[in-house]
């Protein structure tokens, strides 16, 4: 890893995030750590709000000291403490992450899940109507979001929206909600505010249950064999930094006033990284040496089984494109698991993947 430059920047306009008062919703935990990691890097002026991390393995407590985070514990479905969080730092961009982000923990919590992926939301937005300095909103939902036949046919922005299990629902829910607020209280306001739909996400300090390459670390780290609960499933692999690249670009040409910026937007890889459970896990296996799956039996809860993304809009509206293939995410992944069990500063080693990620997009994005 190159050592990291604090002068690089992010994007087209180098100084744009420099001192930018940016509010992120779920930063403790694996996307949004990286992204608070990125903006703090990026000297921007960061507060997060989000449960406590789940465990003390995370990203988000690995990382160490958070000199440019102001970091509050709140549950988004407080509306009053949402509310007055989002008044109180009066962001200039606010990107919302926060979500029960488990397929798995939804069938056992729908309520919890909805409650805090459509409620939650709501209450964000509803901070955002009376924060007087914010200039744009992105929202995160999911790939999930869409009415997935199981045809394998890549999901465009324009596809129905509403997969059936209530995570995926949610999310589907979460965007209706957003555009009503687009429609009927931002927009009228002058708030742009886009959602983000991206891949399945890997990359270093991920520990979430039930997610493939966490379990497959795990595995590795008790010597055990990996039960795959669907080997033959089809998904849209990508490192984590290349849809958060895509979150930071949106905001930008969101604050820049691009007409050019649609309301949604796919961030998803390449096709070459829409590959099977079972392929992902032998190449990581590859990566260490040693691993062993085999199929877990019993009844499951249904996934969907094709699952791709066309990122043709983030492309030609953006100048997004990824930058690492499946290959390279998941070494980058497997080297940050073993940096970590050998004890290495984590928080320079996840700024030197940054930095290093950064010289892949150049001066700009495209």
């Amino acid at each position: 890893m190159p050592p990291v430059d604090s002068t690089r920047s992010f994007g087209a306009d180098a100084s744009f995030w420099r001192s930018r008062r940016v509010l992120v919703t779920g930063h403790t935990g694996f996307k949004g750590a990286w992204l608070a990691l990125w903006l703090e890097h990026l000297g921007a002026s960061v507060t997060g709000l989000a449960l406590p991390p789940e465990t003390p393995d995370g990203i988000f407590g690995l990382l160490g000291s958070w000199d440019g985070l102001d970091s509050r514990i709140i549950d988004l479905r407080d509306a009053d403490a949402v509310i007055a969080a989002v008044a109180d730092t009066d962001p200039d961009v606010v990107l919302h992450l926060g979500a029960q982000a488990l397929v798995r923990r939804g069938y056992a919590d729908p309520v919890g899940t909805y409650d805090t992926n459509v409620m939650g939301t709501a209450h964000v937005l509803r901070g955002v109507e009376a924060a007087p300095a914010v200039k744009a909103v992105v929202v995160v939902t999911s790939d999930k979001v869409y009415a997935n036949d199981g045809a394998g046919r890549p999901f465009t922005e324009s596809d129905p929206l509403g997969h059936g299990d209530p995570y995926s629902n949610s999310k589907a829910c979460t965007e209706l909600l957003v555009a009503s607020w687009r429609a009927s209280f931002l927009g009228p306001k002058g708030v742009p505010v886009a959602t983000a739909r991206a891949g399945n996400v890997v990359g270093g300090g991920d520990v979430a249950e039930d997610r493939l390459v966490p379990d497959a670390l795990r595995a590795l780290a008790a010597a055990d064999v990996l039960r795959l609960r669907n080997p033959d499933a089809v998904r849209p692999w990508q490192h984590v930094l290349e849809p958060l690249a895509g979150y930071l670009l949106l905001a930008q040409r969101l604050v820049e006033g691009d007409q050019a910026v649609p309301d949604a937007v796919n961030f998803g890889p390449d096709e070459e990284s829409c590959r099977s459970v079972s392929d992902v896990v032998q190449k990581v296996f590859e990566l260490t040496g040693t691993g062993k799956w085999e199929h877990e039996g019993g009844e499951q809860p249904p996934e969907a089984t094709l699952l791709r993304l066309d990122s043709s809009l983030a492309r030609e509206r953006l100048g997004w494109r990824p930058r690492l293939d499946l290959d390279d995410t998941l070494a980058w992944t497997v080297d940050w698991w073993r940096a970590q069990r050998e004890g290495a500063d984590m928080r320079a080693f996840s700024l030197a993947q940054i930095a290093t990620f950064e010289e892949l997009i150049g001066n700009g994005v495209g």
